[in-house]
């Protein structure tokens, strides 16, 4: 029986998948037509050998969870919670549940890219006009003022000979700046890349906060998702532990996990005392416990959470976007300004 071997499916490609097999169940299709008709109108041949492999072991008379499984494309969690949707008979709404989830993962990942690729642009931008300024258009000043019977002095003369540097070991720098080019790439395109990255940010004191957020909104939404699949509150925690990526959060629920089995706590008090939850969202729990609908809650925690952070990443952007362009202007004003203001008095002396 044959496998694909190709990589995991991004957040975006997880919840069109899943998206499309929960309306292909809402309209009363077996997945093994649906998988059918999902191939049949796939444009890339990367999906079509996805979907014929599910295909494949579908007629083999495997169940839906085996034949996705045997793609060798879906993570763990999708894996397990396409499980247990066909376990309880829940298959649509947890095909529905895992759509929106991921969903939100590509949300949150386009917005911390966003947050993070836009200032590396504008550096980027600042830094080739510096350099241009500094190692093509100051040695024609200097000509100018050497031409005049002057020199170069003080704040222009540095930069002068910075150019000059610059230009002897143009070859280190470019070294230096493929270097560069090449960890962000590795820390914002490859997954060990990307991990290294986050496990920074939660310990850094200037993101560890927003990164907390993150990892909150994402425990309520992997929460709200195994919950209205069907599993108890221990077998939902112990699944989302596996599912974020932050040690600090991972160490939460454990803490939580604890306070429910040996403490004797509630599950929103055990999430106060764990602190994950702030007090407030612990009383929405304690309400949504009592009425049933604890899933429904966690589901607008993790909401409350994605529009907190989309908020942070928007003010971040609004506020980088004038500082880099000012700093920009300030730079080029300076570099230009200790250069003309001599000239002009040497102009004016010859006047």
């Amino acid at each position: 029986m044959s496998k694909s071997k190709g990589r995991l499916l991004s957040n975006r490609e997880l919840s069109m998948f899943c998206d499309q097999i929960a309306m292909i169940l809402n309209a009363g299709i077996s997945p093994m037509e649906g998988v059918t008709i999902m191939m049949e109108d796939a444009l890339s041949n990367e999906g079509k050998e996805i979907l014929s492999v599910i295909l494949e072991h579908c007629n083999l008379g495997e169940s839906f969870h085996a034949s996705v499984s045997a793609s060798g494309v879906f993570p763990k969690y999708a894996l397990d919670m396409i499980e247990i949707g066909e376990q309880s008979g829940k298959l649509e709404e947890v095909m529905h549940a895992l759509a929106f989830h991921y969903n939100r993962e590509e949300s949150i990942a386009q917005g911390i890219k966003n947050a993070v690729t836009y200032p590396f642009l504008i550096v980027g931008m600042m830094m080739i006009v510096i350099l241009v300024l500094i190692i093509k258009v100051l040695p024609i000043f200097n000509q100018v003022f050497i031409q005049l019977g002057s020199e170069m002095t003080g704040f222009s003369k540095g930069l002068l000979n910075m150019g000059t540097t610059i230009s002897n070991y143009s070859l280190v720098f470019v070294i230096l700046f493929g270097l560069i080019l090449a960890g962000y790439i590795f820390f914002t395109k490859t997954a060990p890349g990307k991990s290294i990255f986050a496990s920074f940010c939660t310990k850094f004191f200037a993101t560890k906060t927003f990164y907390e957020k993150i990892a909150s909104g994402r425990f309520a939404s992997g929460m709200a998702l195994t919950m209205s699949a069907g599993l108890d509150t221990d077998a939902s925690l112990e699944m989302v532990q596996r599912l974020v990526d932050n040690r600090s959060m991972a160490e939460k629920i454990e803490k939580c996990r604890t306070f429910i089995k040996e403490e004797g706590y509630t599950f929103a008090e055990a999430l106060v005392a764990a602190n994950i939850f702030t007090s407030m969202y612990a009383r929405m729990l304690t309400i949504g416990y009592k009425t049933g609908s604890i899933d429904k809650v966690l589901e607008k925690i993790a909401n409350a959470y994605e529009e907190e952070v989309d908020n942070r990443i928007s003010s971040i952007i609004t506020v980088l976007e004038p500082t880099l362009v000012i700093i920009l202007s300030v730079v080029v004003c300076l570099i230009l300004l200790s250069v003309m203001l001599p000239l002009m008095g040497i102009m004016s002396s010859i006047g």
